[in-house]
């Protein structure tokens, strides 16, 4: 027998629009990956003029911190002492001051002097010392010594000894121009001033090396030192002074003006004018030691003591520059005088991708300033002079703008895998989507639209039906998608029938159930009359049955509800209620009360309810272990009965709906068990206060949420 052969399905030729779909997401992609390119480079070329102007703003910064520091006494004092500072600290040479001289005879002048200069020298003791000459030549030939130190109680020189060893005393000693001089300044007492425990004077003798001073010694003429001791002991609280008679540590003070007659005959020599500073300072060498009494005693303070940190230099100033930049110094109007030049520290250079470097130096830059034609500006520079005491100094700076482009492209390199990664990304999902979708999709409507073409009128061919799809079946979306339509129509069908079917059977199972329910019912509405309290719990059953039955929603159920009215004492209704609330599981319930009896129109089972609902809601709020106060309030015709808990307040969108039936705020704790809030509580609290006469409200107070109840007050 001849198979009979169905008409071959048609094709109809699909213009471009059934395609465009196919060509927008082709065109999506690849605009993708051109707009990750141009915003890269719209991207680099922003960071390249923000890092530009960040550099012009860091070297003009870095320009005014230079000349700040540099004008500071501190920096002053590096400056003049450049070719001095850093040769080694111990023994010491005496430095050049920014200013004239030292007010010696002032401890805080004289401290503060050497603090704002930074001349002073730290020991790990915690001790100071400060020797340095004045700027000015004809302030005289003086070294200035001030510093600091730790001693106990000070003991003075008597009055004509001629013994230093019995008293506390400087020894110093200074080697210059091959010769070597040495003083002796014992402490004589005089009387102490206010947070002063001792201060004196140090009078300076020439050392003969011998324990007894010469009967013909006299004071070295221009010789002054002060010593002045706080009264505060070094272990103990900054304002507490030590007992009477006590012995303690105490922070010590010194300023010793120095003469030195080889300076002063320099000064006052007729034939030449004075040299100053002195060109040999930094080969002198001084030595400060502070002598307990005794003759062997170790000394309290020795300038020579290991560990001392170097004063303030130059080198200092070279952290607050840029990398790259670089700072020189030199002074005006002085041929021979050199050139201090400051550089930035240097910072390893980054790897690079040669390519971005090319691709960052291409291009245009367009900060102010810069000529739009110009890809990379010439280095910055700025001049600025520094006045000092001893001459002036001009200040040049230069900066490094390669180092921008350089850190640019170090940084460019890194996110450069990224941005690979990105286009290799846009890549794939379009190949994914080419190969897996677009072609399958095609293959599908392009059999649809043949069916679509078979089906009309004047076209003999196969149905839908007839639509041959499995070489599109798969595991992916398309082919479940292809495959299991037909079936998932089926199921729904199949599904929707058994719906129909258990609600149905759901629906005459409830109406038995009911009717079982409502005969007892009957005959409990007989036995409890309307004066029964029980009587409208029996009658909210039966609005529940109309409810299961489908005649009446749960609002109607809980309004049909008839309420007796009746008198009630609300001052010994609350009182109750507050001694008696633990046995429903609710605790810490306290009322204030004194108010006396209070007389309103409600009734005291439906009133129960009402309270026991706001009881349960405020213990389920209020944090562990605060207590829910009652209070009562009345007026001639009113009367008011509020409970309130601590914890948290209420919506300010949930007040006015709080009470609706079916509101419940989401974030109200769970309850025990398997139980779920329905929003059904508040509405029947608020229901039940409506057919009593009253009302009920909430508003939210300082630390938690307060009820109000209110009543009709009869006489």
């Amino acid at each position: 027998m001849k198979r009979l052969l169905k008409p071959r399905l048609e094709f109809p030729r699909l213009g471009l629009p059934a395609f465009r779909r196919r060509i927008l997401v082709r065109g999506v992609f690849l605009l993708l990956a051109v707009a990750t390119l141009a915003l890269s480079v719209v991207v680099l070329k922003d960071e390249k003029e923000r890092a530009w102007q960040a550099y012009q703003h860091g070297f003009v910064r870095s320009q005014s911190e230079i000349m700040a520091r540099l004008r500071h006494p501190a920096g002053r004092l590096a400056l003049l002492n450049a070719g001095r500072l850093g040769q080694g600290v111990t023994p010491l040479a005496p430095l050049l001051l920014p200013y004239a001289a030292i007010d010696f005879d002032d401890p805080q002048k004289s401290q503060q002097a050497v603090e704002m200069a930074g001349c002073s020298v730290q020991y790990p003791d915690g001790a100071s010392l400060c020797a340095a000459i004045g700027s000015n030549p004809y302030a005289g030939g003086f070294i200035y010594l001030v510093g600091s130190f730790q001693a106990g109680e000070l003991v003075p020189r008597e009055r004509g000894s001629r013994t230093p060893a019995a008293a506390h005393r400087a020894r110093i000693t200074l080697d210059m121009r091959g010769s070597t001089y040495h003083w002796i300044a014992p402490y004589e007492a005089m009387a102490p001033q206010a947070n002063q425990a001792a201060r004196g004077r140090l009078t300076g003798f020439v050392d003969n090396g011998t324990p007894q001073l010469d009967a013909r010694a006299r004071p070295v003429r221009d010789f002054r030192g002060w010593l002045w001791q706080n009264s505060a002991c070094r272990d103990l609280a900054p304002d507490t002074v030590a007992p009477a008679g006590g012995d303690c540590l105490r922070r010590t003070h010194y300023s010793i003006r120095l003469p030195v007659e080889l300076f002063r005959d320099a000064l006052f020599r007729k034939d030449m004018r004075p040299a100053w500073p002195p060109e040999d300072l930094g080969s002198m060498r001084l030595r400060v030691e502070m002598l307990p009494p005794g003759e062997t005693a170790s000394p309290l303070f020795d300038s020579n003591a290991p560990g001392a940190q170097l004063a303030a230099s130059l080198d200092e100033l070279s952290r607050s520059l840029l990398p790259g930049e670089r700072v020189q110094i030199r002074k005006m109007g002085s041929e021979d005088a050199g050139t201090i030049t400051l550089k930035g520290q240097d910072v390893q250079v980054q790897p690079s991708a040669p390519w971005l470097l090319r691709l960052i130096r291409w291009l245009p830059l367009d900060a102010a300033g810069v000529s739009p034609a110009v890809n990379t500006p010439a280095a910055p520079t700025g001049q600025d002079i520094l006045y000092t005491p001893v001459g002036n100094y001009l200040v040049s700076f230069t900066g490094h703008p390669r180092d921008v482009e350089q850190g640019l492209a170090a940084v460019a390199t890194r996110l450069s895998w990224y941005l690979g990664a990105m286009l290799a990304a846009i890549a794939l999902a379009w190949l994914v989507v080419e190969l897996g979708l677009i072609r399958r999709i095609t293959a599908l409507t392009r059999r649809a639209a043949a069916v679509s073409y078979n089906v009309q009128d004047g076209h003999i061919g196969p149905r839908l039906s007839d639509l041959d799809i499995s070489d599109l079946r798969g595991p992916d979306e398309l082919g479940i998608l292809a495959g299991g339509l037909a079936d998932l129509l089926q199921r729904v069908k199949d599904d929707l029938q058994r719906e129909q079917l258990r609600a149905q059977q759901e629906r005459d199972m409830w109406h038995a159930v009911g009717h079982e329910i409502m005969s007892p019912l009957q005959s409990l509405m007989v036995l409890h009359g309307p004066d029964d309290p029980g009587h409208r719990y029996v009658q909210r059953m039966q609005q529940a049955v109309h409810v299961l039955y489908g005649t009446a929603s749960p609002a109607e159920a809980l309004q049909a509800a008839n309420l007796p009215q009746g008198r009630l004492d609300l001052d010994a209704f609350l009182t109750h209620v507050a001694a008696n609330a633990h046995f429903a599981g609710i605790a810490g319930v306290a009322y204030a009360g004194g108010v006396g009896a209070v007389i309103v129109r409600a009734d005291e089972f439906a009133l129960e309810d009402v309270v026991t609902h706001i009881l349960r809601n405020a213990d389920g709020y209020r944090p562990a272990g605060t207590p829910i106060t009652l209070s009562l309030s009345a007026s001639e015709s009113t009367a008011s009965a509020t409970l309130h808990n601590q914890g948290a307040t209420i919506a300010d969108e949930l007040l006015e709906r709080i009470f609706e039936l079916g509101v419940s705020d989401p974030h109200k704790p769970p309850r025990t068990g398997n139980g779920e809030h329905r929003g059904q509580g508040l509405f029947v609290a608020k229901t039940y206060m409506a057919k009593m006469g009253g009302t009920i409200g909430v508003h939210n107070t300082a630390d938690g949420v307060a009820f109000t109840l209110t009543f009709q007050r009869l006489g």
